[in-house]
């Protein structure tokens, strides 16, 4: 594999191109919460709206975005290297088969048997005459979305392995904006405003196929439909794939976990955590996510190449990429976690307790961010070198943990969504210092010479810019009190004075721009 600086520049520039594009649509994805809890509020047709949302898209990161990407585009990369154009276009279609025929199952058995999964999925929602009802119907309607979005998944996974990466990170834009559509224009339409989200959901899939077909066509890769379960490639996917829908989902399972427990809590407890969560994935899609899509082809790559060194060097940039941007996004979420949620969300249905109670998850997910975006990375690892196992097992023992301390939180101690919240932390943090002791015992991952150093510098910015946060807050105290404008203001001020200061650091204490070169 080539290793020049102008490949390393292309590793680092395609990271930051999907950053953007993930950028622009969690933006919108800001918009479409703000548009839907101005509409909804925190009261039983959001948080019902929210949990069946859930639903589909823990498969969906499962079987496609998770799972799937990370078990087909090793071995599809190894054949785009190692065989010819016909073998690599007959995986294709047996693959492009095999995915949609299961997934379109799961789909027509859960929409027959929708009063069955909301009482799996959501116990505290079926024995509610009322919440059981829309909740079903919300299924029904949402769930084909699963099927688009996992062909929508397997198209980006292709483009991916050909280096083709702003559409499949543009494409989530078209979700946002159907549901924004649906939220603003077709509410009039609808005895009930949560219908006509439900329905911005089914058609956002739709949209995205077309989106996502456009490049699909040009490489000339449109998949036929072919089955040969005996292929050696689809094999090898397969045995990637099954384990890999545990622990390439750890965080959505864990997260899903807590929603279960939150039907069971009192009304406003879902959409609190799950509005925390949303927060949360800005920073974990915009960097790790970006940085995990961009990196899976080029270390599967330097696996098929048995190119040790660019695959360690590739590796370790990442994991530095993520520490070097989550810590700091730690602390400016946890210290503006209120501020945030006041200006984007306090307004129409949305009163300020419940601003008050999606700040308290919102600061107890901050602690477990790095944790949850370094696990992206190293999961990554594990897939490029064809051993989904271990992260299967972690993810499973993760699961457990979680079940375990969201009821002792939660119910025992009473403390409610915040205990939930605690539980995922707590779990994910296990499970990546588990997930990096296995990587370096087994010499997947070298840690590179000053890798300490480097995160005692982060630590030390970090604290820099908390006391920065702090001290800008003690100004300030009476923001809450002042119109809209200034309270952006005030934001963008703590967020730019904040970044200077990390970042001026950094760069004080030997962060060049060559970083972000890879």
């Amino acid at each position: 594999m080539d290793s020049s600086p102008s490949h390393k520049t292309k590793i680092s520039g395609k990271t930051f191109l999907v950053s953007f594009w993930t950028f622009v649509s969690r933006i919108f994805g800001v918009f479409r919460d703000i548009a839907t809890t101005y509409i909804l509020g925190a009261g039983i047709a959001h948080d019902v709206f929210v949990v069946m949302l859930k639903i589909p898209n823990l498969f969906r990161r499962l079987f496609a975005e998770g799972a799937f990407s990370q078990a087909f585009i090793p071995i599809f990369t190894d054949y785009k290297t190692n065989q010819s154009s016909e073998e690599l276009k007959k995986l294709l279609n047996l693959s492009f088969t095999a995915i949609s025929s299961i997934v379109l199952s799961i789909c027509i058995i859960f929409m027959i048997f929708a009063p069955l999964v909301v009482f799996v999925f959501a116990p505290g929602f079926y024995f509610d005459v009322e919440k059981k009802y829309l909740a079903i119907d919300i299924l029904r309607i949402t769930f084909p979305y699963l099927f688009f979005v996992s062909l929508v998944a397997f198209f980006s996974s292709v483009l991916n392995t050909f280096n083709q990466f702003s559409i499949p990170a543009a494409t989530p834009i078209a979700f946002n904006l159907s549901i924004i559509f649906g939220a603003l224009f077709l509410t009039d339409y609808f005895d009930l405003p949560v219908l006509a989200i439900a329905w911005g959901v089914f058609f956002a899939g739709i949209i995205q196929i077309f989106m996502s077909l456009i490049p699909i066509v040009k490489l000339k890769l449109i998949p036929k439909l072919k089955i040969d379960f005996n292929h050696p490639g689809l094999k090898k996917v397969f045995i990637l794939l099954v384990p890999g829908i545990l622990s390439g989902g750890i965080i959505q399972i864990n997260i899903l976990v807590d929603t279960i427990f939150a039907s069971l809590l009192e009304t406003g407890s879902p959409t609190w955590l799950y509005l925390s969560d949303r927060l949360i994935q800005l920073p974990l899609g915009i960097f790790a996510i970006a940085a995990a899509t961009v990196i899976l082809p080029n270390l599967s790559n330097a696996t098929a190449e048995k190119n040790s060194t660019e695959f360690n060097k590739n590796f370790n940039w990442a994991l530095k990429f993520v520490f070097l941007v989550g810590i700091p996004s730690s602390v400016g979420l946890y210290f503006l976690s209120f501020e945030i949620i006041n200006i984007l969300f306090l307004r129409g249905e949305f009163i300020p307790l419940d601003a008050i109670k999606t700040s308290y998850s919102l600061k107890a997910f901050c602690f477990g961010l790095v944790a949850f975006m370094a696990i992206k990375i190293l999961n990554v690892g594990f897939f490029a070198k064809q051993d989904p196992k271990t992260p299967m097992y972690v993810a499973l023992a993760s699961l457990i943990i979680n079940v375990i301390l969201n009821w002792f939180f939660a119910f025992q101690l009473g403390l409610g969504h915040v205990g939930l919240a605690m539980g995922s932390v707590i779990a994910a943090i296990i499970s990546f210092f588990v997930l990096l002791i296995f990587l370096i015992r087994r010499s997947i991952l070298i840690l590179e010479n000053k890798s300490i150093l480097f995160l005692i510098k982060i630590l030390f910015s970090s604290l820099c810019l908390l006391v920065a946060l702090i001290s800008f807050q003690s100004i300030y105290p009476n923001w809450a009190d002042t119109n809209l404008k200034m309270q952006l203001i005030y934001l963008f001020l703590n967020i730019g004075i904040g970044s200077i200061i990390y970042f001026g650091l950094m760069f004080v204490l030997g962060l060049r721009i060559n970083f972000f070169k890879n």
